[in-house]
C-alpha cells in the first residue's frame, strides 16, 4: 500500500474477507477557470461545496493545463503523458489515441475495476471505459434554463448505485459541462451575481462580441436579445459554477449514504479554464493566457491524504494519472511523463516543475513557455484575432497579461525561446516522434488546406455556427457541417 494507511476489506462470507481496492470518483469539469472558484480566492462565493471538499483533502494552488483545449487536455490528464507522447494537441484530433499509450480507464480495468464515463463519448481523450453514458449539455436562449448538472446527476446517481452494489472497485468519471458556453443556469443562479439590466443601452461592452464574426452567431444564440453588458454574461458563468457546485454535492452526499466515502478517492479537476472578457477571446477557451491554463485540482481520500492542505508548487495534468495509481495501489509499470504529487503533499518536494511547455490548437495554432516569472507565446501561423506573432508577459508584475513586452525584452524572448526549442528537441529525441504542433496543419478542420497565410484568411474561414453544430464539433467524427467551417471546444 502507499504509506501506512490501512487496506480496505470486502466481506465475502462468514468470517472471510478479501482486500478490496479503493474506488475512484473523478469530477472532470470543462472550462472551469480556477480563479473563479471561491476556494482559489475569488471574491464571489461560487463554490461553497468545493471549498468544503478542499478542507477535507488537498488543494493544488498552481495546477495548469499545458495542452489546450479539451481533447489534448484530457489526453494528458487520463494518460499521465505530455503531447509528445500522446501526439494529441488539436481539439479535432484525427484518429484515436496512440495504441502505444495506455489510458487510466484501461489500466484500472486491467486491475479489476468497473469503469464508467458520463458525458464524454467519442473523444480520443476518453478511450478505454467499459461503459459510456450521456446527458444533454447544450441549448439556446429559447431552451433556457439548461439544467446540465441535474441532467448529469439523473444519469450518474443510478450508475453510482449500480457500481456500489457490485463486488468490484469502480472508476466513475464525470464530465461536467456547466461552465462551458452556453451559460444558461436555472434560477436562482441566473440572478445570483447580477441585478442590472443586461440590455442597458448605456452599456457597450458587448460590442466587440457582436462585431467578431467567427463567434457572433453562436454567442448571440444563447444570450438575451439586445444584450449590451458583458458583466451579465460573466455573472451567468459564475452562476453556472455555483449551480454545478451544488449539484456535485448531491453526488458526494449519495456517496456517503452508500457508505463509500471512506474508501473512495475523489478527484476534482478541470480540463482548461475560460476566457470571459479577457484578451479579446470572448466567452471561450483559446489563447494560452493563464485564464485558460490555470485549472483547479482537489484530491480527497479520508485517512490517507491530509485535510485542508494547500500545495503551492507547480503541477500539471500529466502528474495526475501516476498520482492516482499510487493512491489506489495499482502498479502500471509505465514510465509516465508526469510525476506523482505525493512528494509535494508530504513536503519532500516543493514543486513538480519550474517551467513547462504549453500548446494550443483550438482556434489558433500556438505554443509557448511558462516560468514563474515569464510567459512566452509564439504563433505558428497567423491567428484570427490579428495578435502579434510573439507575446511576452511578466507574470509577476503583470499577472493578467495585459502588457506585451516582446519588443522591449528581446533578450528574454531569445532566452525563453532557446529553452523551449531545447525542450522540444529533447522530447522529440526521447519519443522518436515529431512535435505534433509541427504536423497538425489541419487542426482547424476547415475547407482551407494547411496553415492560414494571414489573419484575414483565418478570420474568414473560422466560424462556430449554432449550438447544435458546436455540440457536434465535440465529437471525434463530427466532420464538417453545413453551418460551420471551424471547431468548438
Amino acid at each position: 500500500m502507499s504509506g501506512s494507511e490501512p487496506p480496505v476489506y470486502l466481506r465475502v462470507g462468514k468470517g472471510s474477507y478479501i482486500m478490496r481496492k479503493r474506488n475512484l470518483l473523478f469530477f472532470g469539469v470543462d472550462s472551469l477557470w480556477a480563479d473563479h472558484m471561491s476556494c482559489y480566492g475569488y471574491e464571489r462565493l461560487t463554490t461553497p461545496y468545493a471549498d468544503r471538499l478542499a478542507t477535507q483533502g488537498v488543494l493544488f494552488e498552481k495546477n495548469y493545463s499545458p495542452h489546450i483545449p479539451t481533447t489534448s487536455a484530457y489526453a494528458s490528464m487520463l494518460t499521465g503523458m505530455d503531447c509528445f507522447s500522446t501526439q494529441v494537441v488539436a481539439l479535432r484530433h484525427q484518429g484515436g489515441l496512440r495504441p502505444e499509450v495506455a489510458s487510466l480507464p484501461e489500466i484500472l480495468r486491467d486491475a479489476g475495476y468497473d469503469t464508467t464515463c458520463v458525458g464524454f463519448t467519442g473523444n480520443p481523450g476518453s478511450r478505454g471505459f467499459d461503459r459510456y453514458l450521456d446527458y444533454e449539455a447544450w441549448g439556446s436562449w429559447e431552451q433556457r434554463p439548461l439544467r446540465k448538472a441535474e441532467w448529469l446527476n439523473d444519469v450518474t446517481i443510478p450508475e453510482l448505485e449500480r457500481l456500489a452494489a457490485a463486488d468490484r472497485p469502480f472508476f466513475l468519471f464525470l464530465r461536467h459541462m456547466d461552465p462551458h458556453a452556453p451559460y444558461l443556469p436555472p434560477p436562482p443562479y441566473d440572478t445570483m451575481f447580477y441585478s442590472g439590466d443586461p440590455c442597458d443601452p448605456a452599456k457597450t461592452s458587448m460590442e466587440p462580441v457582436r462585431n467578431f464574426k467567427p463567434f457572433r452567431d453562436f454567442h448571440l444564440s444563447w444570450m438575451p436579445p439586445g444584450i449590451t453588458d458583458a458583466d451579465y454574461v460573466i455573472a451567468q458563468y459564475d452562476g453556472e459554477v455555483a449551480y454545478m457546485d451544488a449539484c456535485i454535492q448531491r453526488i458526494l452526499t449519495r456517496l456517503e449514504e452508500l457508505g463509500l466515502a471512506e474508501e473512495t478517492l475523489v478527484v476534482f479537476n478541470g480540463d482548461h479554464g475560460e476566457t470571459l472578457a479577457d484578451h479579446d477571446c470572448y466567452f471561450d477557451h483559446h489563447g494560452m493566457y493563464d485564464c485558460t491554463l490555470h485549472v483547479p485540482l482537489i484530491l480527497r481520500l479520508p485517512g490517507v491524504l491530509p485535510e485542508g492542505l494547500r500545495v503551492n508548487g507547480y503541477t500539471s495534468h500529466p502528474d495526475l494519472a501516476p498520482t492516482l495509481l499510487e493512491l489506489l495501489d495499482v502498479q502500471a509499470n509505465i514510465e509516465f511523463d508526469g510525476d506523482s504529487l505525493l512528494p509535494l503533499i508530504h513536503g519532500r518536494r516543493a514543486s513538480n516543475r519550474s517551467e513547462f511547455y504549453v500548446t494550443e490548437a483550438t482556434w489558433m495554432r500556438k505554443h509557448g513557455w511558462r516560468t514563474p516569472e515569464w510567459k512566452l507565446i509564439v504563433a505558428l501561423e497567423p491567428d484570427f484575432h490579428g495578435k502579434p506573432e510573439v507575446e511576452l508577459y511578466n507574470m509577476v508584475t503583470d499577472p493578467d497579461e495585459n502588457v506585451n513586452l516582446a519588443e522591449n525584452e528581446p533578450g528574454v524572448v531569445r532566452m525563453l525561446r532557446n529553452r523551449m526549442d531545447a525542450w522540444i528537441a529533447r522530447r522529440e529525441a526521447e519519443t522518436g516522434l515529431t512535435n505534433p504542433m509541427f504536423t497538425n496543419l489541419q487542426w482547424h478542420g476547415t475547407r482551407h488546406k494547411g496553415p492560414f497565410p494571414s489573419s484575414k484568411a483565418a478570420y474568414d474561414s473560422l466560424y462556430i455556427g449554432s449550438p447544435k453544430t458546436a455540440r457536434k464539433l465535440q465529437a471525434r467524427d463530427a466532420g464538417e457541417d453545413e453551418e460551420t467551417n471551424g471547431g468548438e471546444s
